[in-house]
């Protein structure tokens, strides 16, 4: 299957022009993807572990008409460098590189998505003054308990096989956690680009030694969050049930907006695109007015 046997909706987003940017971070190079034009008002898409920049690249430029989007790869991820080790503090500081980098205006608006949506977390606690908003998809905050389910995804990550050449690879190519997807256009679209050649044969770009670090809760980061915020979920999603939902709703004082996409799972913006650029075009348009105007 090649990108063009996909929706027209999803060709054109593609096609469309994106300039492919490189930035050294803390002793790391940084790459990221950069949509639209400056002067526009920033958009950093984040992307979820072992994950990279391209699972925006349908995405992101359905936001070009106001915004100028840019999506990065978390070093240990994609194209960008790896670490001896990695901690959300380190990510934080990369988001925060990539959109200085990028020349926004004013503070961004970060959205991140799973282990993006933590770091997303992170970025509204300590530097909650450096962004404009920030928009968690499907990242869990839990009540305190053993994380088991968070684990299992580690371990599920920590020995990428290899294989004699592409085609066999992307056979291997699995969402984690398990779960339908019928858009498979865009499954072969971020498969292929989870990819890469090495002298012993075709694997995954992501660093295995990403899934060593220790979790954080994230409790104390959302208790302690300095920007509008808001919270996007798959209404069948294992990782945020209905119940996790509900006790961060409780954790804001249910004074943040909790989106839950229809007929989608954990990984959303694969399961309904469209739908996750609608909510999420709808959330920005209404913040921008919701902006109290100054006196006269």
């Amino acid at each position: 299957m090649s990108d063009a046997d996909g929706p027209p909706w999803f060709v054109r987003a593609i096609e469309t022009p994106c300039r492919d940017q490189r930035i050294p971070v803390a002793g790391s190079e940084i790459r990221y993807l950069d949509w639209g034009e400056r002067g526009r008002p920033g958009l950093v898409f984040v992307h979820g572990g072992a994950a990279h920049a391209h699972w925006w690249s349908f995405i992101a430029p359905m936001f070009t008409g106001e915004w100028h989007a840019v999506a990065l790869d978390l070093s240990g991820h994609g194209a960008s460098g790896r670490r001896e080790t990695y901690n959300h503090t380190l990510w934080s500081e990369e988001v925060l590189a990539v959109a200085d980098d990028a020349g926004f205006p004013e503070p961004p608006v970060v959205v991140g998505h799973s282990l993006g949506g933590g770091i997303t977390l992170e970025l509204a606690s300590a530097y909650g003054d450096r962004l404009a908003g920030a928009v968690v998809v499907d990242t869990p905050v839990r009540r305190p308990d053993p994380e088991s389910s968070e684990g299992a995804r580690g371990r599920a990550f920590r020995s990428p096989g290899t294989y004699p050449d592409e085609s066999t690879a992307l056979r291997h190519f699995r969402l984690v956690p398990p779960q339908p997807c019928e858009n498979t256009f865009i499954v072969d679209h971020i498969g292929r680009r989870s990819l890469h050649e090495t002298e012993s044969g075709w694997t995954w770009r992501f660093d295995p030694h990403l899934f060593h670090q220790t979790l954080i809760p994230l409790r104390d980061q959302l208790l302690s969050v300095r920007c509008r915020i808001a919270f996007f979920r798959g209404e069948f999603s294992t990782i945020v049930p209905e119940d996790t939902a509900a006790y961060m709703y409780e954790l804001t004082g249910s004074n943040a907006p909790f989106v839950s996409i229809p007929d989608a799972h954990h990984h959303l913006i694969l399961d309904q695109p469209l739908a996750f650029v609608a909510a999420l075009r709808t959330l920005l348009a209404d913040w921008e007015h919701s902006v109290p105007r100054s006196p006269l």
